[in-house]
This record gives C-alpha cells, structure tokens and sequence, in this order.
C-alpha cells in the first residue's frame, strides 16, 4: 500500500482527493499547521510550517508520493495588494519548502504532483478560441499569470533530484459543496440565471472526480511527466453555464445580467479573471490515456445537483 503525503489537503479539493485515495486503498498524510488526529485507519496528520520551512520528517519518509495543492484561495477576499502577496507567498513559500525538505532528508518519494491553475494563460486569441489553449502556450503577463509562472517555477528543482514532477493547470473545479458553481447554484435555487458581463467568456472547467481520477492517474502511470491542463473537454460559455444549472434547479427561470461595470465596481481587479475568456485544451492528458467521467456540462450538472449527491 502506498502512503500520500497532501499539501492542502484540508482544501475543498484536498478533502475531495484523500477520500478518493483512501477509497483507492493508499494511505494518506495531510500536512497541517495545527495538531489533528483522525479516526480514520488509512488517514493521518502531520506537522508543517512554511514560515519556518518546517515539515515533519517522519511523515515525509513515509511517502511515496506528494500531491501538492496549498495555497491561499484567489477568490474568497478582494485582491488587495497585501492578499496579493499573500496568496503568492503561500504558493512560492510551501513549494521552496518542499524542495528544502527533499533535498535535506532521506525519503522514498518518486513523484511530486503540484497543482497551478489556467490562470497561466491570458485572455483567448483567434488561435485559442478555435483550439484551445495548450501547455507549450506562454504564460500571461498579468498578476494571475504572472503568479502561475512562480508557483510552477518553486517547484521546478524536484526535477533535478531524480522526483518524477506533474504540474497540473486546473480550471474552475465543480463542486456542489463549495467554489464557483455553489456561487451559480445560489440565484438558481430562485429561478434567476446570473450572466456575468457579456455572459460570452469562455470558462475552462473540470468536475472534481475527474480531477481527482486525474492527479491519481498521474500517480499511477510513470510516463505522465511535465505540465497537463486540468479541464474537461468542454468548455462552456458563462451565459450557456448559468442557464444549464437554472434549467436544471428551476422548471423556469429568468436571465439577470450583471454588467461589467459593476462587477468592476464589487470585484476589483478580480473582476478581470471573472470575465476572462479562456478557452483552455485537455488534448495532452487524453492523449496520455485519461478517460473523463464527465466530459460534457450536462453530465456533471445531472450527478452534481442530483440530491443524493455529494461530491
């Protein structure tokens, strides 16, 4: 049995992960700040502290592979210029930290899966919108962007320690319980269909099984190396996403459009990625064999708002 050591793992995809590993039948570690214990056989807790470059050395010569997915969310504050930093930090502070520990301990890990996100990839172009974006496109010179390429880049000496390193660049993950589509999910429950700006944006998504299935996939085929996207095979527009999920919540329902201008105005700077259209390919990770559970919009609203849903 191999044994999982998660960054993040406390996160809304972090918890969503170590129960489908546990179910798989690894055993899994979550790093954490604060002293847990769990009731769980195959799940245990572990100490780190990544302003004081600190991780439990017995819990990474357990190892056998890390998935590493912390960092300070990008949509839960307004992007100040102190949570800016912040949310850099915690993503190029925990990678530098990751490298150190490897580097000075012994341990048996033989993969790193680091999480980035489409942030990476700028507003779409003529070549894009036809085919997607790909992971040899370069990276975007915004604030999001630009923090994409640090976040990838503290993780990049794994390579040269002999670790086999996966970056996946996630899309926006669905979940019913919590992120972007629980936001959808809130005017929808009143029969109202919020179109954000044009409501023409692309937006770039992935259920959380599949994410899941992916980073264990990944986990799992020693041929899977470098950067994938992390993003269903179909991408929707915002107006064609937000009346699925009211058609599907409500017998009828209305269209309410939010313009830009306010969303400026409620956002901030943020306000940019929520009207960004990224149209983003997962050509890569389905060439490498991966097989979505669901690829289509429709498939992941009918599992994710059935009532005995829970994933």
């Amino acid at each position: 049995m191999q044994t999982v050591l998660i960054t993040g793992g406390t996160g809304m995809v972090g918890q969503a992960l170590t129960n489908y590993l546990i179910d798989k039948g690894y055993e899994v570690i979550i790093l954490t700040r604060s002293d847990k214990k769990s009731s769980r056989l195959q799940l245990s807790f572990a100490k780190w502290d990544i302003e004081k470059q600190y991780i439990d050395p017995a819990a990474l010569q357990k190892a056998d592979i890390i998935v590493h997915l912390a960092g300070e969310s990008v949509a839960t504050k307004r992007w100040t210029t102190k949570r800016k930093q912040e949310i850099i930090d915690s993503r190029v502070q925990s990678g530098a930290l990751l490298v150190k520990a490897l580097k000075e301990n012994t341990h048996k890990v033989k993969t790193v899966i680091s999480a980035s996100a489409i942030g990476w990839y700028g507003p779409d172009t003529p070549t894009s919108t036809e085919n997607g974006f790909i992971e040899t496109d370069p990276f975007d010179p915004s604030y999001l962007g630009s923090t994409c390429k640090q976040w990838e880049e503290s993780v990049q000496a794994i390579n040269e320690l002999g670790i086999r390193l996966v970056t996946f660049r996630i899309g926006i993950v669905f979940n019913k319980r919590g992120g972007a589509l629980a936001e959808f999910i809130k005017p929808a429950k009143f029969g109202v269909a919020t179109i954000l700006g044009s409501g023409t944006q692309i937006v770039s998504w992935v259920h959380q099984q599949d994410l899941c299935k992916m980073i264990v996939f990944a986990a799992e085929n020693e041929s899977i190396n470098g950067v994938y996207n992390a993003v269903s095979p179909a991408p929707v527009n915002n107006k064609d996403l937000v009346t699925a999920i009211a058609s599907k919540m409500c017998k009828y329902h209305i269209t309410l459009k939010v313009p830009e201008f306010m969303l400026k105005i409620i956002l901030g700077e943020m306000s940019i990625e929520v009207l960004k259209s990224a149209n983003v390919s997962c050509k890569k990770i389905q060439a490498a064999g991966f097989e979505f559970e669901y690829p289509t919009l429709d498939a992941a609203l009918i599992q994710l708002l059935s009532s005995s849903s829970k994933k």
